[in-house]
Protein backbone atom coordinates (compact mmCIF):
# COMPACT_ATOMS: atom_id res chain seq x y z
CA UNK A 1 0.00 0.00 0.00
CA UNK A 2 2.81 2.27 0.86
CA UNK A 3 4.41 1.53 -2.51
CA UNK A 4 1.66 2.31 -4.53
CA UNK A 5 0.18 5.64 -2.75
CA UNK A 6 3.87 6.95 -3.20
CA UNK A 7 4.39 6.10 -6.54
CA UNK A 8 1.24 7.60 -7.72
CA UNK A 9 1.92 10.58 -5.45
CA UNK A 10 5.62 10.96 -6.52
CA UNK A 11 4.79 10.53 -9.84
CA UNK A 12 1.57 13.35 -10.09
CA UNK A 13 3.54 15.32 -8.12
CA UNK A 14 7.09 15.60 -10.46
CA UNK A 15 4.33 15.74 -13.31
CA UNK A 16 2.37 18.77 -12.29
CA UNK A 17 5.32 20.57 -11.12
CA UNK A 18 6.76 20.66 -14.66
CA UNK A 19 3.61 20.70 -15.93
CA UNK A 20 2.64 23.95 -14.19
CA UNK A 21 5.93 25.81 -13.98
CA UNK A 22 6.55 25.65 -17.48
CA UNK A 23 4.23 24.13 -19.79
CA UNK A 24 1.04 25.57 -18.85
CA UNK A 25 1.90 28.96 -20.63
CA UNK A 26 1.65 27.03 -23.90
CA UNK A 27 -1.09 24.85 -23.11
CA UNK A 28 -2.43 24.90 -26.74
CA UNK A 29 0.86 23.99 -28.28
CA UNK A 30 1.28 21.04 -25.64
CA UNK A 31 -1.21 19.68 -26.33
CA UNK A 32 0.39 17.43 -29.13
CA UNK A 33 3.22 16.64 -27.02
CA UNK A 34 0.38 14.96 -25.29
CA UNK A 35 -1.10 13.27 -28.33
CA UNK A 36 2.17 11.95 -28.40
CA UNK A 37 2.54 10.61 -25.20
CA UNK A 38 -0.86 8.82 -24.78
CA UNK A 39 -0.75 7.36 -28.31
CA UNK A 40 2.40 5.83 -27.63
CA UNK A 41 1.65 5.01 -24.23
CA UNK A 42 -1.26 3.26 -25.33
CA UNK A 43 0.22 1.21 -28.54
CA UNK A 44 4.00 0.72 -27.63
CA UNK A 45 3.51 0.09 -24.20
CA UNK A 46 0.08 -0.87 -22.65
CA UNK A 47 -1.36 -2.89 -25.70
CA UNK A 48 1.85 -4.68 -26.70
CA UNK A 49 1.95 -5.70 -22.60
CA UNK A 50 -1.29 -7.06 -22.93
CA UNK A 51 -1.00 -8.88 -26.37
CA UNK A 52 2.14 -10.32 -24.60
CA UNK A 53 0.28 -12.11 -21.84
CA UNK A 54 -0.92 -15.09 -24.13
CA UNK A 55 -4.70 -13.91 -23.65
CA UNK A 56 -6.84 -14.48 -27.20
CA UNK A 57 -6.35 -11.48 -29.22
CA UNK A 58 -9.70 -11.38 -31.22
CA UNK A 59 -11.33 -10.90 -27.50
CA UNK A 60 -8.68 -8.59 -26.23
CA UNK A 61 -9.30 -6.42 -30.02
CA UNK A 62 -13.03 -6.86 -29.42
CA UNK A 63 -11.96 -5.32 -26.04
CA UNK A 64 -10.13 -2.41 -27.84
CA UNK A 65 -13.84 -2.41 -30.00
CA UNK A 66 -16.01 -2.43 -27.04
CA UNK A 67 -13.66 0.40 -25.26
CA UNK A 68 -13.42 2.82 -28.32
CA UNK A 69 -17.18 2.38 -28.75
CA UNK A 70 -18.25 3.20 -24.88
CA UNK A 71 -16.16 6.25 -25.30
CA UNK A 72 -17.88 7.49 -28.05
CA UNK A 73 -21.57 6.70 -26.21
CA UNK A 74 -20.19 7.79 -22.89
CA UNK A 75 -19.06 11.55 -24.26
CA UNK A 76 -22.24 11.62 -26.70
CA UNK A 77 -24.45 11.22 -23.70
CA UNK A 78 -22.34 13.62 -21.53
CA UNK A 79 -22.52 16.43 -24.31
CA UNK A 80 -26.42 15.97 -24.58
CA UNK A 81 -26.80 16.20 -21.36
CA UNK A 82 -24.74 19.57 -20.77
CA UNK A 83 -26.47 20.77 -23.92
CA UNK A 84 -30.07 20.55 -22.91
CA UNK A 85 -29.44 21.62 -19.12
CA UNK A 86 -26.99 24.67 -20.12
CA UNK A 87 -27.55 25.56 -24.03
CA UNK A 88 -29.53 29.35 -24.53
CA UNK A 89 -29.74 29.84 -20.69
CA UNK A 90 -29.94 33.59 -21.55
CA UNK A 91 -26.16 34.50 -21.00
CA UNK A 92 -25.70 35.27 -24.40
CA UNK A 93 -23.29 32.87 -25.39
CA UNK A 94 -22.36 32.20 -28.92
CA UNK A 95 -23.79 28.08 -30.17
CA UNK A 96 -21.99 25.51 -28.54
CA UNK A 97 -20.13 27.72 -25.75
CA UNK A 98 -20.77 25.60 -23.21
CA UNK A 99 -20.45 22.51 -24.66
CA UNK A 100 -16.73 23.51 -25.68
CA UNK A 101 -16.64 24.43 -21.96
CA UNK A 102 -17.70 21.38 -20.65
CA UNK A 103 -13.98 19.89 -21.56
CA UNK A 104 -15.45 16.55 -22.68
CA UNK A 105 -11.54 15.46 -22.68
CA UNK A 106 -11.33 16.44 -19.11
CA UNK A 107 -13.06 13.76 -17.32
CA UNK A 108 -12.50 10.85 -20.29
CA UNK A 109 -9.03 11.31 -19.34
CA UNK A 110 -9.52 10.29 -15.88
CA UNK A 111 -11.46 7.15 -16.27
CA UNK A 112 -8.48 6.09 -18.34
CA UNK A 113 -5.62 6.99 -15.94
CA UNK A 114 -7.65 5.55 -12.99
CA UNK A 115 -8.11 2.25 -14.94
CA UNK A 116 -4.30 2.66 -15.49
CA UNK A 117 -2.88 3.17 -12.22
CA UNK A 118 -5.18 0.38 -11.28
CA UNK A 119 -3.19 -2.39 -13.11
CA UNK A 120 -0.27 -0.15 -12.03
CA UNK A 121 -0.77 -1.39 -8.67
CA UNK A 122 -1.62 -4.67 -9.58
CA UNK A 123 1.43 -5.22 -10.97
CA UNK A 124 3.23 -3.28 -7.98
CA UNK A 125 1.41 -6.28 -5.77
CA UNK A 126 2.49 -8.91 -8.08
CA UNK A 127 6.47 -8.05 -8.05
CA UNK A 128 6.50 -7.04 -4.08
CA UNK A 129 4.72 -11.42 -3.69
CA UNK A 130 7.61 -12.52 -5.62
CA UNK A 131 10.51 -10.72 -4.15
CA UNK A 132 10.49 -7.37 -1.89
CA UNK A 133 13.76 -5.94 -3.71
CA UNK A 134 11.72 -6.55 -7.03
CA UNK A 135 8.40 -4.93 -5.99
CA UNK A 136 10.73 -1.11 -4.73
CA UNK A 137 12.57 -1.68 -8.44
CA UNK A 138 9.03 -1.89 -9.84
CA UNK A 139 7.43 0.99 -8.08
CA UNK A 140 10.48 3.06 -9.07
CA UNK A 141 10.24 1.87 -12.75
CA UNK A 142 6.23 2.78 -12.36
CA UNK A 143 6.80 5.87 -11.55
CA UNK A 144 9.85 6.67 -14.18
CA UNK A 145 6.57 5.74 -16.85
CA UNK A 146 4.04 7.49 -14.99
CA UNK A 147 5.33 10.71 -15.47
CA UNK A 148 5.27 11.39 -19.05
CA UNK A 149 2.04 9.89 -19.30
CA UNK A 150 0.64 12.38 -16.32
CA UNK A 151 2.28 15.52 -17.81
CA UNK A 152 0.25 14.50 -20.90
CA UNK A 153 -2.77 14.40 -18.66
CA UNK A 154 -2.19 17.76 -17.25
CA UNK A 155 -2.25 18.94 -20.60
CA UNK A 156 -5.26 17.64 -21.56
CA UNK A 157 -7.41 19.03 -18.05
CA UNK A 158 -5.78 22.70 -18.23
CA UNK A 159 -6.69 22.69 -22.14
CA UNK A 160 -10.30 21.26 -20.69
CA UNK A 161 -10.36 24.52 -18.85
CA UNK A 162 -9.80 23.25 -15.26
CA UNK A 163 -7.49 25.00 -12.43
CA UNK A 164 -4.25 23.98 -11.62
CA UNK A 165 -5.55 22.84 -7.98
CA UNK A 166 -8.89 20.69 -9.34
CA UNK A 167 -6.10 19.35 -12.37
CA UNK A 168 -4.16 18.00 -9.65
CA UNK A 169 -6.45 16.77 -6.94
CA UNK A 170 -8.84 15.20 -9.79
CA UNK A 171 -5.35 13.53 -10.99
CA UNK A 172 -4.07 12.78 -7.07
CA UNK A 173 -7.81 10.41 -6.50
CA UNK A 174 -7.20 8.68 -9.97
CA UNK A 175 -3.38 7.65 -8.72
CA UNK A 176 -5.33 6.19 -5.36
CA UNK A 177 -6.68 3.40 -7.81
CA UNK A 178 -3.01 2.11 -7.76
CA UNK A 179 -3.57 1.27 -4.09
CA UNK A 180 -6.92 -0.29 -4.72
CA UNK A 181 -5.32 -2.32 -7.22
CA UNK A 182 -2.82 -3.01 -5.10
CA UNK A 183 -5.00 -4.30 -2.19
CA UNK A 184 -7.06 -6.37 -4.72
CA UNK A 185 -4.05 -7.50 -6.74
CA UNK A 186 -2.10 -8.96 -2.98
CA UNK A 187 -5.44 -10.89 -1.79
CA UNK A 188 -7.15 -12.27 -5.10
CA UNK A 189 -3.58 -12.32 -7.91
CA UNK A 190 -3.87 -15.76 -8.33
CA UNK A 191 -7.96 -15.61 -9.02
CA UNK A 192 -7.57 -11.53 -10.97
CA UNK A 193 -4.07 -11.83 -12.94
CA UNK A 194 -6.08 -13.12 -16.15
CA UNK A 195 -8.00 -9.50 -16.25
CA UNK A 196 -4.97 -7.40 -15.95
CA UNK A 197 -4.72 -7.22 -19.94
CA UNK A 198 -8.22 -6.44 -20.30
CA UNK A 199 -8.02 -3.82 -17.82
CA UNK A 200 -5.02 -2.63 -20.16
CA UNK A 201 -6.82 -2.73 -23.29
CA UNK A 202 -9.73 -0.82 -22.07
CA UNK A 203 -7.77 1.83 -20.41
CA UNK A 204 -5.45 2.76 -24.08
CA UNK A 205 -8.94 2.63 -25.87
CA UNK A 206 -9.77 5.37 -23.83
CA UNK A 207 -6.32 7.40 -24.43
CA UNK A 208 -6.58 6.41 -27.92
CA UNK A 209 -10.27 7.97 -28.15
CA UNK A 210 -9.17 11.20 -26.77
CA UNK A 211 -6.20 11.60 -28.42
CA UNK A 212 -7.83 10.88 -32.00
CA UNK A 213 -11.41 12.26 -31.64
CA UNK A 214 -10.66 15.52 -29.29
CA UNK A 215 -7.06 16.79 -28.92
CA UNK A 216 -6.03 15.77 -32.97
CA UNK A 217 -8.85 17.56 -34.70
CA UNK A 218 -7.73 20.41 -32.36
CA UNK A 219 -4.58 20.59 -33.75
CA UNK A 220 -6.01 20.36 -37.73
CA UNK A 221 -7.39 23.37 -37.00
CA UNK A 222 -3.63 24.84 -36.99
CA UNK A 223 -3.09 24.67 -40.54
CA UNK A 224 0.22 26.84 -41.85
CA UNK A 225 3.98 25.19 -41.81
CA UNK A 226 4.77 27.70 -39.54
CA UNK A 227 2.06 25.90 -36.82
CA UNK A 228 2.83 22.17 -38.15
CA UNK A 229 6.34 22.05 -37.73
CA UNK A 230 5.70 22.67 -33.72
CA UNK A 231 3.21 19.28 -33.64
CA UNK A 232 4.89 17.32 -35.46
CA UNK A 233 7.96 17.76 -33.03
CA UNK A 234 6.30 17.95 -29.83
CA UNK A 235 4.58 14.28 -30.95
CA UNK A 236 7.91 13.25 -31.86
CA UNK A 237 9.00 13.97 -28.43
CA UNK A 238 6.00 12.33 -26.97
CA UNK A 239 6.61 9.59 -28.84
CA UNK A 240 10.52 9.60 -28.18
CA UNK A 241 9.79 9.84 -24.42
CA UNK A 242 7.71 6.94 -24.10
CA UNK A 243 9.94 4.72 -26.49
CA UNK A 244 13.02 5.32 -24.42
CA UNK A 245 11.55 4.40 -21.10
CA UNK A 246 9.93 1.04 -22.26
CA UNK A 247 13.32 0.54 -23.54
CA UNK A 248 14.87 1.23 -20.27
CA UNK A 249 11.64 -0.71 -18.06
CA UNK A 250 12.58 -3.86 -20.51
CA UNK A 251 16.07 -3.36 -19.98
CA UNK A 252 16.05 -4.15 -16.53
CA UNK A 253 13.24 -6.67 -16.84
CA UNK A 254 9.80 -5.05 -15.74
Amino acid sequence: MLATAIAGVISISAAAVFSFSLLSRVVERMVSLSVGILLSTSLLHALPEAFESGADPRTLFGALLAGLLGFFLLEKMAILRHSHHYEGDGHGHEHGHDKHEAGKAGWMILVGDGLHNFTDGILIAAAFLANPQLGIVTGLAIIAHEIPQEIGDFIVLLNAGLSRTRAYVYNLICSLMAVVGGVLGYFTLERGMQWIPYVLVFASSGFIYIAVSDLMPQMQRRATVRETIPQVVLIALGVGLVLFLTAHERAHGH
